[in-house]
């Protein structure tokens, strides 16, 4: 599982003309499944991206998490953060997940967080979308649970 973490100051995500997703301070998160994620892989991850203390206390010191800002979080599933690009010029996408299993951990990914955090907006699994961010900083991170869970 990998995880794009932006800090934002707002985004938001259309799908088919509409916006289907808006957040204001907060992360906006790239989500990609690939073939051998599972629950217990989501909740590790969950558990660092919500935990991750990357906005300024009263001091401008990277030091607060999500939570004690009242931060909001827009979740955008993308299969492409697994493009395996070692061969030729067309990225091979074998170790993204299956699209039924892959939309089943993203489900719960969203629904997970929600259980945690105020505001949760999210894309459409599997859609043309179109993303819009003000990224804050710019302070972006990536989380790989190939470092994360093992």
């Amino acid at each position: 599982m990998k995880f794009v973490i932006q800090r934002v100051s707002k985004a938001s995500v259309t799908a088919k003309g509409s916006t289907v997703g808006s957040i204001g301070r907060g992360f906006l998160v790239l989500a990609g499944i690939g073939s051998s994620d599972t629950v217990e892989t989501a909740d590790k991850m969950i558990k660092k991206m919500i935990g991750l203390r990357i906005f300024q206390d009263e001091n401008g010191k990277t030091n607060l998490d999500l939570k004690s800002v009242c931060g909001e979080l827009l979740i955008i599933s993308q299969f492409t953060l697994y493009a395996d690009c070692r061969k030729g010029n067309r990225p091979s996408f074998i170790n993204a997940g299956e699209a039924g299993m892959a939309n089943q951990l993203y489900r719960y990914i969203v629904d997970k967080c929600r259980q945690e955090i105020a505001v949760v907006e999210e894309g459409v699994f599997g859609a043309e979308m179109e993303v819009a961010l003000t990224n804050d900083g710019p302070f972006t991170i990536v989380l790989d649970s190939a470092e994360i869970c093992h």
